[in-house]
């Protein structure tokens, strides 16, 4: 995408539905099925991608020109590495108990193909400007979805949101397990394909 024709808004919307990354693309589901067994640990999954996504956008656009192509996989792996071991050292510092909740997560998320994917379609054919914007809209896009699986499996699993037990209601401990998260990611990827589906059966009705 060249970067006279970029549209914030329009880039905004296609990164939280018809382009999400779990959603859609089916990216990153690894730890999308490991940590959202709750809304705390899915949202601080998702900004600490976030966070990575953004810092290693701008530095990869800015380098992309020094770059050789051989080596440009390898290239991008240690600048990410270095962000994300930034990332990891904050949170273990400020949020003990998310670091501890999330583990190894946040390390992987060297290897996390949202990220490296980002940085070989996008980041290393645009300016920075745009390739921080579509790093920080990329990774909303993973917040929310991370976000909303930890809801619906909190909810249904513990029966409690945000660690707020829900009163008269009894759980279903299957949620909580990972045949519950894979269950309840299949419907989510279900729905939100109908919904587009017939979103684009409405506008091509239009015309």
């Amino acid at each position: 995408m060249s970067e006279n024709k970029f549209s914030v808004k329009k880039h905004f919307f296609s990164s939280l539905f018809d382009q999400n990354p779990i959603l859609v693309q089916l990216l990153g589901t690894c730890p999308t099925l490991a940590v959202s067994t709750t809304v705390v640990n899915g949202i601080g999954m998702g900004l600490s991608a976030t966070a990575v996504l953004v810092l290693s956008n701008l530095l990869i656009s800015l380098l992309r020109k020094f770059i050789p192509k051989q080596v440009r996989i390898a290239a991008y792996i240690v600048i990410i590495s270095g962000f994300v071991t930034a990332v990891e050292l904050l949170i273990k510092a400020f949020l003990p108990s998310l670091d501890k909740s999330l583990g190894l997560f946040i390390p992987l998320i060297v290897v996390n193909c949202i990220i490296l994917a980002r940085a070989e379609a996008f980041a290393s054919k645009n300016g920075p400007v745009v390739s921080m914007i579509d790093g920080l809209f990329m990774g909303v896009g993973f917040t929310f979805a991370l976000g909303i699986l930890g809801l619906i499996r909190e909810v249904l699993g513990s029966g409690s949101v945000l660690g707020y037990t829900i009163p008269g209601f009894k759980p279903i401990l299957f949620f909580a397990l990972p045949a519950g998260a894979f269950l309840t990611l299949g419907c989510l990827i279900a729905a939100v394909n109908y919904i587009l589906a017939l979103s684009k059966n409405k506008k091509g009705g239009s015309k």
